[in-house]
């Protein structure tokens, strides 16, 4: 099972995005892999009912990562530029 760190709240808690189940955990930060970050992709396991972060997935981190760029180069390939006149 797969999970994305989508971002960090205030109180030093890790919001977790699980694909496959439709889910989000939450999570004390001290329990992320080292070099965690937003939109870091992790291999988890669930034992026992609990969801455990197993490590980080670089493979997909970075597969996830080249998706969003290519699609920014996309767009921005079609744009046409601002409607709107510089004053």
């Amino acid at each position: 099972m797969k999970g994305m760190l989508d971002r960090f709240t205030d109180n030093d808690l890790a919001v977790i995005l699980i694909e496959e189940k439709n889910q989000e955990i939450i999570v004390p930060v001290k329990q992320l892999p080292e070099g965690s970050k937003e939109n870091t992709w992790f291999d988890l396991k669930e034992v026992n009912g609990t969801i455990e972060i197993v490590s980080i997935n670089d493979e997909k981190t970075k597969k996830e990562a080249q998706k969003s760029v290519d699609l920014l180069t996309q767009l921005r390939a079609k744009s046409k530029g601002s409607k709107f006149k510089k004053k």
